[in-house]
């Protein structure tokens, strides 16, 4: 090969492990020839037992890892996928609550009697684990959104339990809830970040959280029912969203070893999750999915996105265009939920006795 001269092909070398009897092994090395533009590509080893005629070719892109922010938004969505169809089992059962257990630990007690709420519990355990392990590879202000999409995964199973067909103005929540969200991953592309210390000044931020959630909560009991619903699970979402990012300073604490056994995060976590979960079973018990589900699923995020900004430093883009697309896509994402979230067909089917024990209790 000349001194200036590119060469031709480069060369890649696998490792093939092929089986000896009776337990031993022999390695076996393989140069394989690859065009420049296949260079890079990491080698792969094939197994060690019954793979001995078929190992893959180190240079063939097909074997390439999935990228992490792929493996980001499929866990989401699976989690998303989980926290839906939860929801509408626990509602189905909350429902048939009477009124007076509402905001009351009782309403839990009861519930938990119930195989189909434990089973709805169970799904939304599920789907909230499964947010955890994409909190803690990724920002807040990139998953959150995404779980965002858990009515629309609502939607889909009361079509399923409920038999409705989908109408224009559910294709229409559809189209802005995924095209919403889409963009604001986009335009935004949100990202960086880092844990702060456990007593830092940033944790502040949760403190008007807080303070939100107990005034929806004090304002919501001197309201009709359907308001009262209405605030019940926006302040249950408020909550979701500070439970998010506890989430996630306990996951990426525990990166560091076993020391977050002494941060206060990890013991207001479930605190604040059964809370939470009151609050979201105090509005399903008061109205249906259709009035109860999208002020929990526009809050979880909203919240999110901010108390990663506040204490996580998580930052968005912030050219004009970027701004623009961040603004569209949150208005996109809000009033597609909104649309689904008044969809008849997230309602329970009629059920005349139970109907007319609420109607009086109205």
């Amino acid at each position: 090969m000349g001194g200036d001269q590119a060469p031709e092909h480069l060369f890649a070398v696998g490792v093939h492990v092929l089986p000896r009897p009776p337990f031993t092994s022999h390695l076996h090395l393989v140069v394989y020839p690859c065009p420049p533009a296949q260079t890079g590509v990491r080698p792969v080893t094939g197994s060690a037992f019954g793979e001995a005629g078929r190992s893959a070719h180190p240079c063939r892109t097909g074997h390439r890892r999935a990228s992490p922010l792929m493996i980001v938004i499929i866990v989401s969505l699976g989690a998303a996928c989980l926290l839906g169809i939860g929801f509408v089992a626990q509602q189905h059962a909350a429902y048939r609550e009477p009124l007076e257990e509402m905001l009351h630990a009782r309403l839990l007690l009861n519930l938990m009697r119930m195989p189909l709420w434990l089973a709805g519990l169970g799904l939304m355990v599920c789907g909230q684990i499964l947010g955890a392990i994409a909190l803690r590879d990724a920002d807040v202000a990139q998953v959150v959104p995404l779980l965002a999409m858990n009515l629309l995964f609502a939607l889909t199973a009361a079509h399923v339990i409920y038999q409705e067909p989908f109408g224009r103005m559910l294709q229409l929540g559809a189209l802005l809830v995924s095209g919403g969200v889409a963009l604001f991953l986009f335009a935004g592309r949100p990202q960086g970040g880092r844990l702060p210390d456990p007593v830092s000044v940033r944790w502040l931020a949760a403190l008007p959280v807080v303070v939100v959630a107990a005034a929806l909560v004090f304002f919501g009991l001197r309201r009709s029912l359907k308001v009262k619903a209405i605030l019940l699970a926006a302040a249950a979402g408020v909550l979701y969203g500070l439970q998010d990012v506890l989430t996630r300073a306990s996951l990426l604490t525990l990166d560091h070893g076993p020391n977050v056994l002494w941060t206060w995060q990890l013991y207001l976590l479930p605190c604040v999750a059964v809370v939470g979960l009151l609050l979201n079973q105090s509005a399903f018990d008061a109205a249906p999915l259709q009035i109860s589900l999208p002020a929990t699923t526009v809050a979880e995020p909203i919240c999110g996105i901010v108390l990663g900004v506040a204490i996580f430093a998580e930052h968005l883009q912030v050219s004009p265009a970027a701004i623009a697309g961040e603004v569209a896509g949150l208005v996109a994402m809000v009033a597609g939920i909104v649309i689904l979230g008044r969809s008849p067909f997230l309602a329970k089917p009629a059920e005349p006795a139970l109907q007319g024990q609420h109607r009086k209790e109205r």
